[in-house]
């Protein structure tokens, strides 16, 4: 299979290159393209650091080599010229920990051919510490690039290029929305966001006037059409709910004069899943005065949309125990301190015998210990209250506009959940040392602070006595 390889591959050894890599980095090099730029005689040295230790027979016939001993010896009339200039890149996704690449460049064959190629390279399982064995596919493509660049001028690349397009795209006619929008405005109407408010149907008729001219595969693939006919006669249920107020604000800027507009909104797939869209809509210049033609770009941000909500959650919560962690406390904090509501009831909690857990079974219990308080506490708290996780084994609750009586009420709710906690689980028992302060303004809530603080640590003391154990020794 490899020697009869329709593509060339080559097996190579990269040790020497990862020795050369190792150490720069004990030199303390951080920025390889800095690296080279400062030093780009490095390059070729990287280049030369591979060792060949075989290639099949398409390798061959590539590269005009008799066989692979002169493709060997002769391999500095191979990697040459602009080459090295691409395999900068090739080297910098290397230094960053790809063991698997693909990347363009330029080599050249021995009767002088320059060859324009794909390489991938990819180092073999089992071989990642020392990168000694690293496969090499090399695809010609000099011919189809040629053929591109024949293309660039022509319809049909145009035409490519649309239904190719990593990008939804959708070539649209809105001379009909414009029709409705001139007639608005001729019958006097200056406050067009007002007329829409007045009039919503509006906005619903001239989504209805949109005829789609085309639509290309991505946007088939996107919106999980089976074909073109199926997308449009269900363009309904693409474009519903939150879609219609940002159609509405697409109208106020057309009837504004902006042509060209980008703006995020949620269309959905056939199959009823959400789409966030970064829209782009682009009024084409040769049709400004009827919107006849009109080019709109989507581009799927849902998982960058999901990756941005789970970066703000873990902001504001505790990976552990999923509760709110210290930052968000503390901003809750100056928050109450500044506008409450009064009063503010806070709970300073501690967990009880954690370091003894930590010491005689490892932080894994300790952890599963921390992730059964943040059950515990997640399930007491209401809407407005704050429950976080202040330290190692350190909680706190915020009880905005809770006197002592409701104070106290939690304070039940937690010994309630935490009994059927303890009912649940086997093993060691939750328990929590639990302080408990109410102020009726900002100017107490330091005050309340400490003494909640104070009232916790009683308690904590209460539990070691009744239960017999040595604090100093075993500090929780």
């Amino acid at each position: 299979m490899f020697e009869m390889a329709p593509v060339s591959l080559w097996l190579e050894d990269y040790s020497a290159l990862k020795q050369m890599f190792d150490a720069w980095r004990a030199e303390g090099v951080t920025d390889l393209r800095a690296h080279l730029l400062a030093h780009p005689e490095f390059v070729p040295l990287c280049a030369a650091s591979f060792k060949v230790l075989r290639v099949n027979r398409r390798t061959l016939e590539i590269y005009a080599a008799k066989n692979q001993q002169e493709l060997v010896s002769r391999m500095h009339e191979v990697f040459r010229g602009d080459m090295f200039e691409n395999m900068a890149r090739e080297l910098e996704q290397m230094w960053s920990g790809m063991l698997g690449i693909t990347t363009q460049t330029v080599n050249y064959a021995l009767d002088g051919r320059r060859l324009d190629i794909q390489v991938t390279a990819r180092v073999l399982d089992g071989h990642e510490e020392t990168w000694d064995r690293v496969l090499v596919s090399i695809n010609d493509i000099t011919e189809s690039l040629q053929m591109q660049n024949r293309l660039v001028s022509s319809e049909q690349y145009g035409r490519d290029l649309f239904d190719y397009s990593p990008v939804s795209l959708w070539v649209e006619d809105f001379s009909a929305v414009k029709v409705l929008i001139d007639e608005v405005r001729d019958r006097g109407i200056q406050d067009f966001r007002v007329f829409l408010s007045v009039h919503p149907e509006f906005v619903e008729r001239c989504m209805r006037e949109i005829r789609v001219i085309n639509v290309n595969q991505q946007t088939l693939t996107m919106f999980e059409a089976k074909n073109k006919e199926e997308l449009l006669s269900r363009l309904g249920d693409v474009f519903r709910d939150e879609m219609r107020d940002c159609f509405a604000e697409q109208l106020i800027d057309l009837w504004n004069g902006k042509t060209t507009q980008l703006r995020e909104v949620v269309n959905y797939s056939l199959s009823g899943n959400l789409i966030n869209i970064h829209l782009q809509f682009a009024v084409l210049p040769d049709h400004l005065d009827t919107w006849g033609l009109v080019l709109v770009s989507l581009v799927d941000i849902t998982a960058r949309k999901k990756a941005e909500a789970y970066l703000e959650y873990l902001g504001k919560h505790d990976s552990l125990t999923q509760l709110r962690n210290r930052a968000f406390y503390m901003e809750e904090l100056n928050r109450l301190s500044r506008k409450g509501p009064w009063p503010v009831s806070i709970l300073a909690i501690d967990l009880n015998g954690l370091k003894l857990i930590n010491d005689e079974e490892g932080h894994v219990a300790g952890d599963a210990m921390l992730r059964r308080a943040g059950e515990v506490l997640g399930k007491v708290v209401d809407a407005g209250a704050c429950a976080a996780r202040t330290g190692g084994d350190e909680f706190a609750m915020l009880l905005p506009g809770a006197d002592e009586r409701q104070a106290q009420a939690v304070l039940d709710r937690i010994a309630s959940v935490l009994e059927l906690n303890n009912q649940f689980y086997t093993g060691h028992k939750l328990s929590m040392a639990i302080g408990v302060a109410t102020c009726q303004s900002h100017h107490d809530l330091e005050a309340a602070l400490i003494r909640a603080d104070r009232a916790m640590y009683v308690e904590k003391a209460r539990y070691y006595h009744d239960n017999h154990l040595e604090r100093r020794k075993n500090p929780s």
